[in-house]
Formats: structure tokens, C-alpha cells, sequence
């Protein structure tokens, strides 16, 4: 049982501990220029922030399944990261605007504490929405006098947990906007976070390109910033394949629909199996029949599908299925890294203000960025070489190096310059809620 008045006596001693811990194990990170960094954590917290505007107020509390968490939460927890991981480990003269946001607000954090359960933070009424919102405000003008007090200390380790604080919470961006869908789709009123209409494009034929066997390497490497389990760059050898030149289409997943594959077992994984039999799966996540054509949920409300548009909030199980029933199969994460380090970063974003996977109608390669997180049959394990950092931050992404899968790409609720060639993303094997997709790939 959680003793509030305990938790809060032990978090001082708690931080003290973490301070030194967690700055050894980021001050090998690399940071941009102070000014750069803290420009950059206003227009980040700013972005998270506009993400609500189309909000009312009863929106922000509700958490819809064990995956979602409420708005506010979001908001709240990329504070309170701030707060424990930068604020208190490097500004003495930082005071908590409130000691119990500690245990509200941590997410999975061990070694911060404990955290109220998950699956309960839609219960959590108070503090209210405006409380977040100056508690938002609080930890963020503490974090820019702390920038300031050390803009002549550019190789001070605090830039680098602000750095990676910066990507944090654009993580959360992506989740907030995904998880206010789920929220939306589970009222039967069904509303629209936003009116933007989806344009009908259709897309070019699907072509290949070509992976040269032999050995080629993966990872990150340079300056730039990256997140641990992006490295260390490392060779691989790809046996020789192709990778799809576009994505698999609503179509053809309904195509796969229409031909049983939600009732042929013979085309499942045992577990994907016994997942469709007892979740009774017959679609992807927010499809439905409407007149005897089918309708999906997005953002914008519930429309017909487009066809040419690509396939998205299908999990691993669907998109092994998928492949196998369409006679291919999913790209290793090696394979997608070696085709996609050929091209530039550039695609969908969440700044495009769509909110929704669309078509494209260019030649070759596309949409290796952007608008769905690509599923690979590479399961999320560490690299060779791969050691999780020392104290808190080894939580960060090691720790759930266990029954995922990698996901490569963006997706279009993922902010532009939170991509990049390396990113791992990573979830279970039936995780739907995401904007995930499907890139297929053959052997040579």
C-alpha cells in the first residue's frame, strides 16, 4: 500500500541519489548549443500544448482501455520528467509545486518511485485540467532560468537530459493524439477532433526495390542525437530480398477481408490466432459496416474508407497474415534500414495537420517516413554491444526489450524532427491503437 505522506519524506533522499546517477549515465550525450536547446523546449512544449486546442475540457480526463492515458496525464507526465530528471538533479533552488505529482505522474520509473497504477489514471479527477496547465507552467519557467544560469556552461550534463526531455515528450505528442482517438471512438457519439477531409489519391503501381545480399550496416551513428537502443551501429548480412515500393492499401487489406483471412487459422501465428478468436477480430482497429461498405474512425469522424489509402491501426498479428495470405512477408528491421538510409527523411508529419495516413501517387520508393509506422519481423532486442545505461535512464527503452516487435518509419502523428533513419519504435504483438501499417517484403 502506498503511504502518500511516506513517498513524499523519502523523494528528497530518492533525488539525491538519482542526481548523481542519472547525470554520469547522459553526460556522454552529445547536445546542441544552449540557445538552440532551450529555443527548441519552448516551441516543443508550445507544439504539445496547441495539440489540445480543439479539446474541451471533459476531454482530458478519460482513459478508454489499459493503453490510453488521459490528456492531462500527458501533459502532467512530460512536466514531471522535467521535474525529476532535470529540474531536481540540477537546480538546487527548484521547489515542486506540488509533492504528490510525484506519484501521480511517474510513469514506469522504478527507480523514481512509486506510481499510481496505469490503468487507473482516468480516475484521477483532480488536480484539475487548469492545475496541469500551471503545474505545465511551472516546471517549464524553472527549466528555462535554469538554461539561462547555465548558458556559459555548454558541456554542462543538464543540456543533455534537456535533450533527451525534448524528444520525450514528443514521444507523447504522438501518443496524446492516438489515444484521444481511441477515447473518441469509444463514444457513441463519435466526434471529430478535427473537420480536415482526406483527399482521394491513388497511387502509383506497386514496384520493388532491390536489396544486394551480402553485409551491410545498421544503427546509429554521429553527433546527432539518438535514443540508446538505436545502437551501436553494427553489420548485419541480408541474404538479398526487395522491399514494397509503397504501402499495403485499404483495398487490399479488404481484399484479405473479404477472402475469410480473419477466419483461416492456417494463415496465422498460434498466439495471432487465439487473439482473433477471442478479441473476435474481423477488421483492422475503427472499421465498420455501414450499408454493406466499410467505414473507418478517424480523427475527422467516421468516413468510408478511402481505398488507395494506406492500411493503418493493424497489429503485428494482422500484418504477418496479411503478408503470408498476399504470398510475401515483413522486411527485417535490416533490410528496411539499408533501403530507407538510401533516402531523405521526409514525408507526412503530424505538422501536415492530416492526422491521417494518405496515398501517394509518386514514382518509386515512398512513404518510408510518415504517415504509418512500418511492422518488421525483427524482434525488439538489443544490438550487438547494446549495455542499458546506469540508474533511471536505463528504464528508458532496455527494460522492454522483451515480446515486441520493431516498428520502423513514422507515422503522420509523429512530429517531423523526431524521425529519423534509426528510430526504433516498439510494441507488443497485438497493440492496434497506434497508426501502424504494412510495407511488404520477398526474397530475392
Amino acid at each position: 500500500m502506498w503511504e502518500p505522506t511516506k513517498a513524499i519524506r523519502d523523494r528528497s533522499s530518492l533525488l539525491l541519489s538519482l542526481r548523481h546517477r542519472f547525470a554520469m549515465s547522459v553526460s556522454v550525450l552529445p547536445a546542441p548549443p544552449a540557445t538552440e536547446l532551450l529555443a527548441r523546449f519552448h516551441a516543443v512544449r508550445a507544439a504539445t500544448e496547441a495539440l489540445c486546442t480543439p479539446l474541451e475540457v471533459e476531454d482530458y480526463v478519460v482513459a478508454s482501455m489499459a493503453d490510453v492515458s488521459p490528456t492531462k496525464w500527458h501533459l502532467a507526465h512530460t512536466s514531471w520528467f522535467f521535474e525529476t530528471f532535470l529540474l531536481a538533479p540540477h537546480d538546487e533552488r527548484y521547489t515542486p509545486l506540488d509533492p504528490h505529482y510525484a506519484f501521480l505522474f511517474n510513469s514506469y520509473y522504478v527507480q523514481a518511485g512509486e506510481r499510481h497504477c496505469r490503468a487507473q489514471r482516468g480516475l484521477v479527477t483532480r488536480p484539475t485540467v487548469r492545475e496541469v496547465f500551471a503545474y505545465r507552467a511551472h516546471v517549464t519557467e524553472a527549466v528555462s532560468a535554469l538554461c539561462t544560469q547555465l548558458a556559459d556552461a555548454p558541456d554542462h550534463p543538464a543540456w543533455a537530459v534537456l535533450e533527451l526531455g525534448l524528444h520525450h515528450e514528443q514521444q507523447h505528442q504522438e501518443l496524446l493524439l492516438t489515444d484521444i482517438k481511441h477515447v473518441f471512438w469509444t463514444n457513441p457519439v463519435r466526434p471529430a477532433y478535427s473537420t480536415q477531409p482526406l483527399p482521394q489519391v491513388a497511387p502509383s503501381a506497386q514496384g520493388w526495390e532491390t536489396i544486394p545480399e551480402g553485409v551491410h550496416h545498421i544503427g546509429h551513428e554521429g553527433l546527432a542525437f539518438s535514443f540508446d537502443n538505436e545502437g551501436p551501429r553494427h553489420p548485419v548480412y541480408l541474404h538479398g530480398g526487395r522491399l514494397a515500393h509503397r504501402l499495403v492499401t485499404n483495398a487490399e487489406f479488404a481484399a484479405f477481408i473479404a477472402d475469410g483471412g480473419y477466419r483461416q487459422p492456417m494463415l496465422w501465428l498460434s498466439a495471432g490466432w487465439a487473439t482473433v478468436q477471442e478479441q473476435r477480430w474481423q477488421a483492422p482497429l475503427y472499421w465498420e459496416q455501414r450499408d454493406g461498405a466499410w467505414h473507418e474512425f478517424t480523427l475527422a469522424g467516421l468516413a468510408p474508407i478511402v481505398p488507395h489509402a494506406p492500411v493503418t491501426h493493424v497489429s503485428y498479428y494482422e500484418a504477418d497474415a496479411f503478408a503470408r495470405w498476399a504470398g510475401y512477408r515483413l522486411p527485417s528491421e535490416g533490410e528496411w534500414e539499408s533501403v530507407a538510409s538510401q533516402y531523405s527523411v521526409d514525408g507526412r508529419f503530424v505538422e501536415h495537420g492530416v492526422h491521417h495516413p494518405l496515398a501517394d501517387a509518386a514514382p518509386g520508393m515512398q512513404q518510408l517516413f510518415g504517415d504509418v509506422w512500418q511492422f518488421t519481423q525483427s524482434p525488439y532486442i538489443g544490438y550487438p554491444g547494446f549495455r542499458a545505461s546506469p540508474g533511471a535512464i536505463g528504464e528508458y527503452n532496455g527494460k522492454f526489450m522483451s515480446d515486441q516487435w520493431v516498428l520502423r518509419g513514422a507515422s503522420c502523428a509523429t512530429p517531423r524532427s523526431h524521425a529519423r533513419h534509426s528510430y526504433r519504435n516498439f510494441f507488443p504483438s497485438d497493440a492496434r491503437w497506434q497508426f501502424t501499417g504494412i510495407r511488404l517484403a520477398a526474397d530475392a
